[in-house]
């Protein structure tokens, strides 16, 4: 055969190999979650929202699926990190989950040194994408808490805020935030930070009360910390007009557990309770949602689910280029913009999204309103609007 003839033979090969329809794929995904330990609750939450994803992208992608592998890291850094290991080992061409800056570190640096993408909402402290990392996509960040305080205070004329803090890492980074962010804009800030294990904080308030006379409390810190708080407060009554605070707060079980603590207390929320949705996305989230846990979701669910659907996407895409094993995925992530349940996503060369602003809820009746931003609002805030 002439070598013209075998040059045309392999050009026509390789057209028809082209043109070929890539394959479906199985898509394995582990999930590296605390299921037990003193995060369980967490990432129980941010598990379901995981599991709806993966039913709503088995149901409509078509061509791929995928199949999620979960094991539970126990709320501790090293099994986490053994964690990731195992389920690289099984077959995982990626990690969604992880709570718990301490935890989400060492975990995304084993998956790193794998080569594998590591996708969390779960870790807002802003060391996690300072570290040259490749492989690491988060949805939410620090700023994006602290924008969503800052942005409430500013359309309310608030001109004095005391922010009172736990020395967590993640915590004590929005409060300086907090305070820089604010002292620009000429508002007054006090700062009083308290130790995680505090358990009595009327030493602080009596100190608000007397000394600093706010109109504003701010609480950066978890649920444990906003009850003894805003106990603290309902007895010793600080003139003051409204009080604020971040994740965890203004949810479902805390107007639940608390409802003699929480009304008119407001704090960083994905959406109102009862939930309301307006895109077909978020209904079809909220409908397979009540099916798979019969219960609507909150808002770590949320969380669980946007971070999943981006990365299941992205894989599906590599999958198609042929580039699953090659780096694809973090590339295809890069590609990344688009509206999601919790706003736009894009990621920077950090694996950050920028464009993270987080919306502002406020207890009433029994009910979470969005009160912050106007257009995100399913209500009027209540101010002033205090607990007692």
């Amino acid at each position: 055969m002439s070598s013209t003839k075998i040059t045309v033979s392999m050009i026509a090969l390789a057209a028809l190999l082209a043109a070929a329809p890539v394959r479906a794929a199985e898509l394995k995904i582990g999930a590296e979650i605390p299921l037990s330990g003193s995060l369980a609750r967490v990432g129980g939450a941010m598990n379901e929202g995981i599991q709806v994803a993966t039913e709503m992208f088995n149901k409509k992608n078509g061509k791929h699926t995928v199949k999620i592998i979960t094991m539970d890291d126990e709320s501790s850094p090293a099994k986490a990190v053994g964690a990731v290991e195992k389920l690289a080992a099984d077959g995982a061409v990626a990690f969604t989950g992880g709570y718990g800056s301490n935890i989400i570190g060492p975990a995304s640096e084993a998956a790193e040194k794998l080569g594998k993408v590591y996708m969390t909402s779960g870790g807002v402290a802003s060391e996690l994408t300072k570290r040259g990392l490749k492989t690491f996509f988060r949805i939410n960040s620090s700023e994006g808490y602290a924008r969503a305080l800052m942005g409430l205070y500013g359309e309310l004329g608030i001109k004095s805020v005391a922010v009172i803090y736990s020395t967590k890492e993640a915590t004590e980074e929005v409060a300086k935030m907090l305070e820089t962010g604010l002292g620009a804009k000429g508002v007054k800030v006090t700062m009083h930070a308290f130790d995680p294990a505090t358990n009595d904080f009327k030493p602080i308030i009596h100190k608000i009360k007397l000394q600093d006379r706010p109109e504003a409390i701010a609480m950066i810190g978890y649920e444990n910390d906003y009850v003894g708080i805003l106990r603290a407060a309902k007895i010793l009554k600080p003139d003051i007009k409204t009080i604020t605070g971040v994740w965890s707060l203004a949810t479902s079980k805390m107007a639940q557990e608390f409802p003699d603590l929480m009304e008119n207390v407001s704090g960083t929320s994905t959406l109102s309770y009862p939930a309301e949705f307006t895109t077909q996305e978020a209904k079809d989230f909220a409908e397979t949602y009540q099916k798979m846990f019969n219960k609507a979701p909150d808002y770590l669910g949320i969380f669980g689910y946007v971070q999943s659907k981006l990365l299941f996407d992205a894989a599906a895409r590599a999958a198609d280029a042929g580039t699953l094993d090659k780096g694809g995925i973090a590339t295809e992530l890069r590609k990344t913009v688009t509206d999601t349940v919790i706003g736009k996503v894009r990621f920077d060369q950090n694996g950050d999204n920028p464009e993270f602003t987080h919306r502002m809820g406020q207890h009433q009746g029994g009910k979470v309103v969005l009160v912050w931003p106007a257009d995100a609002a399913t209500g009027k805030i209540k101010y002033p609007g205090l607990p007692w």
